[in-house]
C-alpha cells in the first residue's frame, strides 16, 4: 500500500560564473517611452537590435555596451535599480 507525502522542494541553482563575471549586473536600458496622451517613442537603444547587429546600448548608469551574455545569470545593477525605483518603475523581485 503506497501513501502520499507532501513534500517541499526548493531549488537554488548557482550559475556557472566565467572569469571576470564578479564584476558583471544586469543592466536596465530604456528602449524608448510612451509620453502622456500620446504615442510610444522609440530610442536607438534596443537590446535585441544591439545583439542581432553587435552595436553598443546604453544602461540607465551610462554602462554602453554590446550586450550578448544571458542577464538572469547576474545580478541587477545596484545604480541602475536606484534610478528605476527613484522614477516610480516597479521591478520583479527575484
Amino acid at each position: 500500500m503506497s501513501t502520499q507525502a507532501d513534500l517541499e522542494v526548493t531549488i537554488e541553482s548557482t550559475p556557472q560564473i566565467d572569469e571576470g563575471d564578479h564584476e558583471r549586473f544586469t543592466h536596465i536600458v530604456l528602449e524608448g517611452y510612451t509620453p502622456k496622451d500620446g504615442e510610444f517613442v522609440p530610442l536607438d537603444n534596443s537590446v535585441v537590435g544591439a545583439m542581432v547587429n553587435a552595436t553598443p546600448v546604453k544602461a540607465l548608469c551610462g554602462k554602453v555596451w554590446v550586450p550578448g551574455r544571458d542577464p538572469q545569470k547576474y545580478p541587477l545593477c545596484p545604480t541602475c535599480k536606484e534610478i528605476a525605483t527613484s522614477l516610480g518603475w516597479s521591478l520583479p523581485s527575484g
